[in-house]
Parts: C-alpha cells; sequence; structure tokens
C-alpha cells in the first residue's frame, strides 16, 4: 500500500518544516524509493501569485505556471519529486473547489458541510498527488502551527486518513521547538504542549524533529519519548549546523531517522546512497576560491524574498568549488546625488553584480546605477526578469542618451517606454495568475555568451512577469550597444540581452534560479560565480 507522511509543526511558524519535509524525502529517495510532495497552506488566498515578498517570501514558480509557496523551492532543490499546481493546495483553492461543486448541484441538495466535503476535496488532492503507480511516498506538509484556526480542517483530514490508512502506512512527523533561557538551559515543556495539542486533533505523532540552536542530548530526548509516547528512537536534534541546509539529511541521517521511518511503515529498502550529499558538504566546508557578489534588490530586510536566488548562488559556488559572501545592497541606497558621487565606495569589494526580480517603482534608478557601473567597471553582470529589464532602461538612457527612458511599470508617461506591456496584457484587471507564467522556451543565438553557458541552441525555463522588453525599440538600442542573444521561437519576445566585449553581462527575462539544485546547479549560474571567482583573482 503506498504510504503517508505528514509533517506538521508546533510551538511557533517558521521552525523549517519545509527544510525537514525536504530532507526526509531526499533521504528516502537515497534509499531508492519514489516520493511525491505536497504543501498545504491554510490561508484563503487561491496562490501566492498577488502576495508581497513581506507576507510570505518568494513566489516560487512551477514549469505548469502556478504560483506557489517558497516551499515547494526547497522540494524541487532536495528531491526530485515534479512539481506543479497539484503539489500546492490552500483553503481558497478548497473552499472555492466545494462551493464551485455546490453552485453545480453535485451535492444532491445535501447541507454542505466543513465535514465530510470540506474534508473530502483535501484528502482527495492529498491522495491525487502519489496516485502514479511508481510512487511510494506522499509527504504532506501542513503548514502554520498546530492550534491555529485556519489549520483545523486540514489536521482533520491527516487525522481521518491516518485512521483509514492505519498508523503503519501513515506516519506524522512534528517539528517543535526546544528554547533555549537565561543561561543557556534547553528547555522541553513548549514541545510537551506542542503534542498535547496535535494530540488533542486525534494525531499521536510518531517522529518529533527538535529544533534547537545546539544539539538536543541524550537524556532530553529519552525525557520528550516518556513525556509524548513517542518512541526514543523517533525523537530527532534538528540543530542549527555549521556548513548548509544541505547537511540536514546526513544530519537526520546519522540519527537513524530514515531507518526508524522506513521500520514504522513496514518498508524494506536498499542502503542509502548518501554520496552526492556528502560531496556538495564538504564542498561547502573545503572552498578553494572566494567570490563577494553584491545582490542589488529591493527586498533585502527579509531573506526569503529571495530564498531561491540565495540558494542558486550557493549552487553556483559548489560547481566551482567555491565559497561566496553575498553583499545585500537595497537599491534606494544606490540612488539620489550622494549615492551617485560615492557608487564605488558602496560597491567597492564586489567582484559581480545580480540585479534580481521584482515588482513597483521603489528603487529602479539605484538598479540602473547599479548596471551601469558594473558595464563601465567591467565587473560581472547578472539580471533576472527586472534585471533583464534594468539593462535595456540603462542602455536607452546612457548609450542612447533618453534621460526619460523607463519602463511602462513606473512611469506610464515616458516618451521612451523601452519595456512596456504585451498586447494581450493592457487590460487586464484581475492579477491574480495572469503574468507570463512557467516554462517556456529560448532560442540562443549562435557565438552569444547564453549559447556558451548552456551549451545548447535551445532551453526551456520558467517565467514569471507581465512586461517585456519593447519590440518598437529593438534595433535602436541593440544599435547603441545591447546584444539581444535569444528570443522565443516565434521571434517575437527577447528572452536574453548580452553587453558585447564585456567579461561577463547577461540578462535574461526568465527565472533560472528556479531549477537549480545543489547537486545540478543551473548553468547561467555556475558561469556566474566562476566569472566572479576570476574577477576576484584579479
Amino acid at each position: 500500500m503506498k504510504k503517508l507522511i505528514f509533517v506538521t509543526g508546533g510551538v511557533c511558524s517558521s521552525l523549517g518544516k519545509g527544510v525537514a519535509a525536504s530532507s526526509i524525502g531526499a533521504l528516502m529517495e537515497a534509499r531508492g524509493l519514489s516520493v511525491r510532495m505536497l504543501k498545504i497552506d491554510p490561508y484563503l488566498n487561491v496562490d501566492a501569485g498577488t502576495m508581497s515578498p513581506y507576507q510570505h517570501g518568494e513566489v516560487y514558480v512551477t514549469d505548469d505556471g502556478a504560483e506557489t509557496d517558497l516551499d515547494l523551492g526547497n522540494y524541487g532543490r532536495f528531491t526530485n519529486s515534479p512539481l506543479s499546481k497539484a503539489n500546492s493546495i490552500t483553503t481558497g483553492q478548497v473552499y472555492q473547489a466545494v462551493i464551485n461543486k455546490e453552485r453545480e448541484g453535485r451535492f444532491l441538495g445535501r447541507t454542505v458541510q466543513v465535514i465530510p466535503h470540506i474534508t473530502d476535496e483535501i484528502k482527495s488532492r492529498i491522495l491525487s498527488v502519489g496516485k502514479d503507480p511508481e510512487v511510494d511516498i506522499t509527504i504532506v506538509e501542513v503548514g502554520g502551527t498546530v492550534g491555529d484556526m485556519e489549520s483545523i480542517p486540514f489536521l482533520e483530514a491527516a487525522r481521518q486518513l491516518i485512521h483509514e490508512y492505519g498508523r503503519q502506512n501513515a506516519v506524522s512527523v512534528h517539528v517543535t521547538l526546544i528554547p533555549t533561557v537565561s543561561g543557556g538551559e534547553l528547555k522541553t515543556k513548549p514541545t510537551q504542549h506542542a503534542v498535547k495539542e496535535l494530540q488533542e486533533v486525534g494525531i499521536q505523532p510518531d517522529v518529533l524533529v527538535l529544533r534547537a540552536g545546539e544539539p538536543v542530548d541524550e537524556g532530553m530526548r529519552r525525557k520528550i519519548a516518556g513525556f509524548t509516547n513517542v518512541e526514543f528512537e523517533g525523537v530527532v536534534s534538528a540543530h542549527d549546523v555549521p556548513t548548509t541546509i544541505y547537511e540536514i539529511p546526513l544530519l537526520f541521517h546519522e540519527q537513524g531517522l530514515d531507518a526508524f521511518l522506513l521500520r514504522k511503515m513496514g518498508v524494506e529498502s536498499r542502503h542509502a546512497d548518501l554520496k552526492a550529499w556528502k560531496e556538495v558538504v564538504r564542498k561547502f566546508r573545503e572552498p578553494k576560491a572566494r567570490a563577494r557578489i553584491g545582490v542589488v534588490g529591493k527586498y533585502m530586510e527579509l531573506h526569503d524574498a529571495y530564498k531561491s536566488v540565495w540558494e542558486a548562488l550557493y549552487h553556483g559556488a559548489i560547481a566551482n568549488e567555491a565559497a561566496v559572501e553575498i553583499v545585500k545592497i537595497d537599491s534606494s541606497r544606490l540612488e539620489g546625488p550622494a549615492a551617485e558621487a560615492g557608487i564605488d565606495e558602496l560597491l567597492s569589494g564586489v567582484d559581480g553584480i545580480l540585479v534580481p526580480g521584482g515588482f513597483g517603482e521603489r528603487g529602479i534608478d539605484g538598479m540602473v546605477r547599479a548596471a551601469r557601473w558594473a558595464r563601465e567597471k567591467g565587473k560581472p553582470y547578472f539580471g533576472i526578469c527586472l534585471g533583464m529589464q534594468i539593462m535595456v532602461i540603462e542602455a536607452a538612457r546612457n548609450l542612447l542618451g533618453w534621460a526619460d527612458a523607463h519602463s511602462a511599470e513606473f512611469n506610464p508617461d515616458s516618451p521612451h517606454p523601452v519595456v512596456g506591456l504585451l498586447e494581450d496584457q493592457v487590460d487586464v484587471k484581475n492579477y491574480g495568475g495572469t503574468m507570463r507564467l512557467g516554462k517556456s522556451d529560448s532560442v540562443l543565438k549562435e557565438g552569444s555568451l547564453i549559447r556558451a553557458v548552456y551549451g545548447a541552441e535551445r532551453v526551456s525555463e520558467r517565467h514569471r512577469h507581465r512586461y517585456e522588453f519593447s519590440n518598437a525599440y529593438r534595433a535602436e538600442i541593440e544599435k547603441a550597444g545591447l546584444s539581444i542573444s535569444a528570443l522565443t521561437p516565434d521571434g517575437g519576445l527577447v528572452e536574453a540581452c548580452e553587453w558585447p566585449g564585456h567579461p561577463w553581462a547577461l540578462g535574461v527575462q526568465f527565472h533560472p534560479e528556479f531549477k537549480s539544485r545543489p547537486v545540478a546547479a543551473a548553468p547561467i549560474f555556475k558561469s556566474f560565480v566562476a566569472a566572479c571567482v576570476a574577477n576576484g583573482k584579479k
């Protein structure tokens, strides 16, 4: 019978349920099993597409255009689980589906209620993810914290599935906090209460993952096991590691978590093959080179706003056996006369500049100034989505002399809107899921940097944007010195730009960070980090 693993969280949010679930998935795959990952978000939004990065971190995009929670990025980096719209469930999706069925008369006049109609919809979506005959285990992460009102229907659905499948086929993993109080003492009481809350909704955890700043010793784990009715082998210390989150699967394996889960589920497997993860951690610990990369963006106060970008830079570093120091630069700091005079000091010491995606006018002129600095100083420059559009605006202003050139997104009245909306986007009023989203092909120009980076004529990458390089200005801007190096297969849209004769400069309209993995860095990130390392050696 197919197996289910439910991952829940107690005490507080942001404990790392996503990394825990992903690490369990990586361990199951290392033992030769096929897994599928699923994230449940209890918010009423249909998806994460219209949410500010300050609310929920970055929006992760799948091949089929789903705008999802950033934890799906962890799933993609740690496991081989295919990711699509089906791998993300929200309260908004569930209630919308049930209400649509009610309007269609599909409940035959019955009163529609949370139980059984909402919970049946949730259960159906959970089970559909693992319906492929080759899938062995579905790992379901329930967002939020046990005890939150919003999570109740999802926890009830999990309870029903555990009851229907049996404890051998449906396992509960609960992630809790072991805080440190004055004097450095670790306290178990919050975990005891968190387990009690889970038990009150009818779920007895099989595994406890204890988040702590330092290792939780055997004595404390035995105490927790005794208070919570969890076997000692199922109480795991998930303390901070000194290197990288990619060490977490190894940390769990050393404590026997994978073996314990397999025993609980009655699953036989091969010996865990963790060579690839050990090699990733080794390269992270023993870099042979270093680079400082300045990331000039809009949401620098919140680390998770650019989560996939940070991780892809680390992947590029691992691929080059290098260490990357990321210098976060709020683009607003590069605006104004004072910043212009002191830009060399502000950007001193960085070996390359990366401008990531973003929305809204704040800080745009600072990004343009950073791009110009990189072009004139010969520093490696990498622009992602908005970062490519910044290259276009910078070329129009500083190579063509159009000081008023801008994107129609930020200045609709600009006499030179070098970045504008597609015709089919002009009258769009509903912003949810209406951008150019998901996987799309790009044809790479022969002799270009991007062609050399990918080693292919055609690539497929994920998009998330509404504005494009305006075709009306293509010829003039390219003549002025910005090379167009990739187009859509029909030639209608610009997918990449470069500065000819520059050591390394590339802007792409897509998001290569979404497909990057620690064991297989995205080609552009690998090449960009290599260019930054080379620049640093100069």
